[in-house]
């Protein structure tokens, strides 16, 4: 981690770190100004110096500010202090689906609950033109409110927007690897997504929609209810190839 507690980010003091990945670390941080508790997203060292990568940052932040729902983790601020540009995040209290899913299936009226909410939260997206094309198990929070979608890493926001990719959830039962080019960051025109929840034309390298989303969707409700992976395979190919 890049930045250590006490650190301030404007108004934002450092407390601990919550994660990383290829394209942000995600830390614990107290709002000073509001005595309130934050998660603050940052770009990584390896990272920063990009200006492609500053973009994306930005694009963000910019898709998910347009989103105001429940089950979408809210955006409260962005800021750029000393060379460090960073989101200001609501600070979320449970565990990932993934680590639920480590336990084996879900109770069919909670994964009907999840699924229903999940379903609400992407239709709000969708009616603002945004498709999220990572929806997996690492990307979703079960928290005491209800589920959180979080990390719209690689949401395309309508016609002519821009394509934005942040951070690649950390390890774990659904974490497969995204599709990437060098230092984390997700080549236009390639496969983005995480394969073994990406339908038949992200696989094909071809524009996504809603549609996208709502395979994925059903492949989380599968696997909420069985405790395993709709798709298999012993190799990338094969499990592309099974997919297809």
């Amino acid at each position: 981690m890049s930045l250590t507690p006490g650190t301030r980010l404007g108004p934002y003091e450092i407390l601990s770190p919550l994660g990383a990945g290829g394209m942000g670390e995600v830390y614990k941080a107290k709002d000073t100004r509001l005595d309130r508790t934050v998660a603050i997203k940052v770009l990584p060292a390896h990272v920063a110096s990009s200006p492609e990568a500053r973009q994306r940052f930005e694009r963000e932040a910019r898709a998910v500010s347009s989103l105001n729902h429940p089950h979408i983790c809210t955006l409260h601020d962005v800021g750029h202090q000393d060379g460090v540009d960073f989101l200001v995040l609501e600070l979320l209290e449970g565990q990932t689906l993934a680590d639920r899913l480590v336990k084996g299936p879900l109770p069919v009226d909670q994964a009907l609950r999840h699924g229903i909410e999940i379903a609400g939260a992407l239709a709000a997206a969708h009616r603002r033109g945004i498709v999220h094309r990572d929806l997996k198990p690492a990307n979703i929070m079960l928290a005491k409110s209800g589920v959180k979608l979080l990390d719209f890493g690689l949401a395309k926001q309508g016609p002519g927007g821009a394509v934005v990719e942040i951070m690649a959830a950390p390890g774990g039962l659904s974490a497969s690897p995204t599709a990437t080019r060098q230092k984390g960051l997700t080549a236009e025109g390639t496969i983005l997504g995480t394969l073994h929840y990406m339908a038949p034309e992200q696989l094909e390298g071809k524009p996504a929609d809603a549609r996208t989303d709502i395979f994925a969707l059903g492949v989380l409700l599968y696997e909420m209810a069985t405790g395993k992976h709709a798709f298999e395979g012993k190799s990338r190919t094969s499990l592309i190839a099974f997919a297809m």
